[in-house]
């Protein structure tokens, strides 16, 4: 067995213990969010997915942002996790100036300064991961909406490139963003009640 297919596995298990936390909504996704990127660094690296590659490092700032956030960043009752709520409508425009600056600059730097064989797929969903990581660490619900649409694509491309348990974890990422939504917003009318 080569090393990649054992980081590949690796990061299966990783991805899954984080999927069940972020499910939960536990913020000890925050701690698993810091170890599995640096596995998964590895993986994507070897196998020429290079704007994932970086998102990485992404992943593990945002990783100590959000736990930041969840931990301390409840303006009403201090001291309390950060209650999830709505995507704010403020936030609409900017996230989607954001999203489509980082496609258009992943992917020219994909298309002109690699070997990338996917520049329009793979800058797609680390464009689209950058801002779902961002909503995820403020408790918004319409994360899920967003990832959902991220695993999906990020399934079908991993399939592509030969990473079958990548695939296969993205292909539970993806079932599980529809019943990660639901179960947020229950939890979410849940928490509006008790106020």
């Amino acid at each position: 067995m080569d090393w990649l297919r054992i980081l590949d596995i690796i990061g299966l298990v990783l991805g899954l213990i984080y999927l069940l936390l972020e499910y939960r909504a536990s913020i000890w996704l925050w701690v698993v969010s810091i170890v599995m990127p640096i596995v998964n660094s590895f993986l994507l690296f070897g196998k020429g997915l290079y704007a994932d590659f970086g998102m990485e490092f992404y992943y593990v700032v945002i990783a100590i942002y959000g736990y930041c956030c969840w931990r301390w960043g409840n303006k009403k009752d201090k001291g309390l996790e950060l209650p999830i709520s709505h995507y704010k409508l403020r936030h609409i425009a900017p996230s989607a100036i954001v999203f489509l600056a980082l496609w258009g600059g992943i992917y020219w730097f994909l298309n002109y300064h690699t070997d990338s064989t996917v520049p329009v797929l793979d800058s797609f969903t680390t464009a689209l991961s950058a801002v779902a990581m961002w909503a995820l660490a403020r408790k918004y619900l319409e994360q899920w909406l967003m990832w959902l649409v991220v695993d999906a694509v990020s399934c079908a491309l991993y399939i592509y490139k030969g990473i079958p348990f990548r695939a296969i974890l993205y292909g539970f990422y993806t079932v599980i963003a529809v019943f990660g939504y639901f179960k947020w917003k229950k939890m979410m009318q849940a928490q509006q009640a008790r106020q």
